[in-house]
């Protein structure tokens, strides 16, 4: 949520910077870009600067009056020369920051990572290279780009990210230059770069319904993968390998799968998120844990957190907040996957087999099928004890 915040503010102070400097074309230019960008998350601020848009059309400029876009000057950050926006976000984290919550498999695959950074001489000495690139794949909120600033912070070194916003241009053949204005600028010293969301501008060539643009975009990013300095880290980001070009594919030198997290892995999110609020939490962790089964760390934080502010506003206790949270997830579940939650609610907690049955939508007659003879209340004590 900050960083859409923060995104947001980005694309404000852009636009008034624009406007202040009386850059109407270019303001007309980026209120495009945006109207395209937020078509999706936010349509009624889309439909509004393109109704903007519509009400005053372009004035025609002869193209001897249009100015050049200035220079940049060296070492300063690239730029897409329409909008002026940055092609690159920056992020400089402390080597201290937070360890991402990761499988042992994905753990152990980036510790070798920083430890091939780490005695990068020893591997040279030998005529090996470190790892120079890898690919992360997974669904949406597993934390690939949260690893991404951990790696480059473990590293000392800046994290790039590819904005692609800035960098996929109007102008026919502008994207390609863009992308190797952003690439070559990362190579100018170790950092670890990032090309995030890669199968938006990396997709297979053999793809018939993708203009020329992006299949040139491909053959740039495979020559540029190929050229990678041994200094940086290349990284790309992916929630659909089954998009990405082939050649492209076998070009990284390691390939990391994030997974949705097991119960283990919930647990554990769990206690970091719940923070000062676990103990309170702490007796519904194990129904928590097979409730959150397949949401990723950010499905998981998100409803954590909304626990937490209901508790510190005095909205509802613990028991509230979980029981309405199990009724809400109970919808989503098939029929043996709400038993099963009946089950464990009746083993875990106090609450009645009424209760159970409001919650779950199982009959009180499969709850006592499956908990016959099974002894209840060990644990937790719920808002509602006494059976109808």
């Amino acid at each position: 949520m900050l960083d859409k915040i923060k995104e947001e503010q980005s694309d404000l102070a852009q636009m008034v910077r624009l406007a202040l400097a009386e850059q109407t074309e270019d303001v007309r230019l980026f209120a495009a870009r945006l109207v395209r960008k937020y078509r999706g998350t936010a349509p009624d601020l889309a439909e509004q600067l393109e109704l903007y848009l519509k009400s005053k059309p372009a004035r025609s400029v002869s193209p001897m009056r249009r100015l050049s876009p200035p220079r940049p000057e060296a070492g300063a950050m690239p730029v897409d020369d329409e909008s002026r926006l940055s092609l690159l976000k920056v992020f400089k984290d402390d080597p201290a920051k937070q360890t991402p919550l990761l499988s042992s498999d994905v753990d152990d695959a980036l510790r070798q990572l920083i430890e091939e950074r780490r005695q990068s001489d020893r591997l040279q000495a030998m005529g090996l290279t470190p790892t120079r690139s890898a690919i992360f794949v997974g669904p949406p909120g597993v934390g690939k780009t949260l690893t991404a600033r951990w790696l480059a912070a473990q590293l000392n070194v800046p994290l790039y990210v590819l904005d692609l916003t800035a960098v996929m241009s109007s102008l026919l053949g502008k994207s390609g230059a863009n992308l190797r204005a952003a690439i070559d600028y990362a190579k100018r010293e170790p950092c670890v770069l990032l090309l995030d969301e890669i199968d938006a501008i990396a997709k297979r060539r053999s793809d018939d319904t993708d203009v020329g643009e992006l299949k040139r975009l491909v053959t740039v990013i495979l020559q540029e993968v190929d050229e990678w300095p041994a200094s940086g880290l290349l990284l790309a980001a992916t929630n659909h390998p089954e998009l990405i070009d082939p050649a492209l594919w076998r070009r990284f030198d390691l390939e990391v799968q994030f997974k949705t997290p097991g119960e283990q892995s919930i647990k554990e999110a769990l206690k970091r998120f719940l923070g000062p609020d676990y103990a309170l939490f702490a007796r519904w962790i194990d129904i928590l844990a097979f409730a959150f089964a397949g949401y990723s760390f950010s499905d998981i934080e998100r409803d954590v957190q909304r626990f937490r502010r209901a508790v510190a506003l005095g909205a509802g206790t613990d028991a509230d907040l979980v029981e309405d949270f199990m009724k809400a997830r109970a919808l989503a579940l098939d029929k043996q996957g709400r038993i099963n939650l009946a089950v464990m609610l009746a083993k875990e907690t106090r609450l009645s087999q009424h209760a159970i049955a409001d919650v779950t939508g199982v009959s009180r007659d499969t709850i006592r099928k499956y908990t016959n003879g099974v002894p209840t209340a060990r644990k937790t004590t719920g808002r509602r004890k006494a059976d109808a």
